[in-house]
């Protein structure tokens, strides 16, 4: 009975092991498995690593503070001080009259009020001024879509080149092969042959260029989507999904109300206005109001003798400007020096602004337009690459027309392809200038 019982023990224990390596293979084959990411998913890594996005998210956040901060000055503040004054006695009487006693204690809570022309304008100021950088906020928000829509769709572009190239290559080598035979026969001449190994060597550098080029762009879009050194992902080829593009007039309509490069130089331009009328508040005066409530005894305790120590007081104070060296006008200079150039950069990013849609506009719809032709460029490159070889097998068409469509079919698929990223790339540009993305 316990020999049985030590065989069933060992049974579990191997089938345990065994388990659990089979558990451990498994866990490792799905870590090694490669993630597939899509252009949202890209986009959403983009915005959680991107440093230069994530700057612009931290100046948003430190400009709302300045707001807030701005805003607390504006209110009421209630402290709570304790002191102690000691005074040197002589005969019973202080040495130093601005005491009230040998021994004075003071345990009071203060509220203070100070309010004052700059102190509202400061507060305004840093209102827009944290609408600005809400605005430039967005515009890094904005141009990194166009990082990334470069990124990852130039990866895609560099995939199908190494394919396209990938498929060259094996096309030259099949030339070479076929030249061969046919000067084995004696149909063409040895020149024929050097000079298809010579295509099918140059095929073969393109493709191992083609896979640096890839390589380099699967790099670039891991750096910008990935926080720690990661290349094992694969993205959604969706290139040829493309999207339609809207007529000029409604871009312009929406580039007026969500450009956020007009919104922050708007923003920029009334903090600049309101910084003149905050370095003009020096010239004014000011008000301050303060309420004590505690004891300023000669002993620390709330009665002395009967008598009781707390109490309170009020003071008012109207701070009235005179002099102080010309610093207020100097000031009020450099704020008005500020708000001009503020000015001068809001009306440069208006008319820059019109001149960028256009422009934007021109070569989305050139780029869309062409894509039709491009592609049926690289169809008709095929069809003639196929053609002039049959040719070529049959003596009616010469090694250098081989080659010629051979080359020709190459450039074709490519320029498709940087002609579909071309597109991409102009569109997500416009979309960010008009607010439309």
């Amino acid at each position: 009975m316990v020999r049985t019982l030590s065989f069933i023990f060992l049974l579990a224990l191997v089938f345990c092991l065994t388990g659990g390596a089979a558990a451990q293979q498994v866990a490792a084959t799905a870590a090694s498995a490669p993630q597939t990411i899509t252009f949202q998913d890209a986009l959403g890594l983009a915005r959680k690593n991107s440093v230069d996005f994530n700057a612009a998210q931290t100046d948003h956040g430190l400009a709302r503070e300045d707001r807030r901060q701005a805003q607390a000055a504006l209110l009421p503040s209630v402290n709570y001080n304790n002191q102690f004054l000691y005074t040197e006695g002589r005969g019973g009487a202080a040495r130093f009259v601005a005491s009230n006693g040998v021994h004075e204690y003071v345990s009071q809570g203060n509220a203070h009020e100070g309010l004052g022309v700059s102190d509202i304008a400061n507060y305004r100021r840093a209102q827009a001024l944290e609408s600005a950088a809400r605005a430039r906020a967005g515009v890094a928000e904005r141009g990194l879509v166009v990082t990334v829509v470069q990124a990852y769709y130039g990866l895609i572009a560099a995939q199908r080149k190494y394919a396209s190239v990938q498929e060259a290559s094996a096309e030259a080598a099949r030339f070479m092969e076929i030249s061969q035979k046919l000067e084995t026969g004696g149909e063409v001449a040895q020149s024929d042959v050097i000079k298809a190994q010579i295509q099918s060597q140059d095929r073969r550098r393109d493709f191992r260029e083609a896979q640096l080029t890839m390589d380099r762009a699967r790099l670039d879009l891991a750096v910008l989507i990935f926080a720690d050194f990661n290349q094992n992902f694969t993205v959604v080829d969706d290139l040829e999904v493309m999207p339609a593009l809207a007529e000029f007039s409604e871009f312009e309509r929406a580039a007026q109300a969500n450009n956020l490069d007009l919104k922050a130089s708007n923003a920029s331009f009334k903090a600049a206005q309101l910084g003149v009328t905050s370095a003009r508040g020096g010239y004014l005066p000011s008000l301050s109001l303060d309420y004590f409530y505690g004891i300023d005894a000669s002993q620390f305790a709330t009665r002395t003798g009967g008598v009781r120590n707390l109490g309170y007081s009020a003071t008012a104070t109207l701070n009235i400007p005179v002099w102080n060296w010309g610093t207020t006008r100097s000031r009020v200079t450099q704020a008005g020096l500020r708000r001009d150039q503020a000015q001068r950069e809001l009306s440069q990013a208006q008319r820059r602004l019109l001149a960028q849609i256009r422009l934007a506009y021109g070569e989305a719809d050139a780029a869309r337009s062409e894509l039709d032709l491009l592609k049926s460029s690289a169809e008709l490159a095929a069809q003639s690459q196929r053609l002039t070889t049959l040719r070529y097998q049959s003596g009616e068409a010469s090694v250098l027309e081989v080659v010629d469509a051979q080359n020709t079919l190459t450039q074709s698929r490519n320029a498709f392809h940087d002609g579909e990223v071309r597109y991409r790339t102009a569109l997500a540009s416009l979309q960010v200038l008009t607010g439309t993305m």
